[in-house]
């Protein structure tokens, strides 16, 4: 299972305060405990939404609206893509992140190609696998 860990933003995220070299160093060595695991498969630090946009779509018109954007407790500071056996995998890797004061972080699993039943046709599928083969091949 591939699932989203969703680090919530807060107000220090929000002010673009930096963390400090001994979190840094913290959060260096427990993705290095992922990626040895084979759990980790992406992770990012997001700037604050002040260097963000959103676009709001209504119909043919397009809004565009820039940030920062109200309710920090509702934005995303960070986040990683995991790949676990189970929801219950995910939490205990997640207990053991170098977080404290607060920070709340969000699990949510990916949708996976069988999720989607027959709707997703054979032809939708093969256009599903040349396009990752595609972004394979690129990174």
């Amino acid at each position: 299972m591939r699932c989203m860990v969703i680090v919530k933003a807060d107000k220090d995220s929000e002010a673009g305060v930096m963390p400090d070299t001994a979190l840094l160093e913290a959060m260096g060595k427990y993705n290095e405990e992922l990626v040895k695991a084979g759990v980790m498969l992406a992770g990012d630090g997001l700037k604050p939404s002040s260097s963000g946009a959103r676009v709001r779509f209504d119909g043919k018109q397009r809004t565009v609206i820039d940030g920062p954007f109200a309710e920090a407790k509702e934005l995303v500071a960070g986040f990683w893509l995991w790949q676990v056996k189970s929801l219950a995998e995910a939490v205990e890797w997640l207990k053991r992140a170098p977080f404290d004061g607060g920070t709340e972080v969000e699990i949510r699993p990916l949708y996976e190609v069988e999720d989607f039943g027959a709707e997703f046709t054979p032809e939708l599928r093969e256009q599903e696998d040349r396009l990752r083969a595609q972004i394979d091949n690129r990174h």
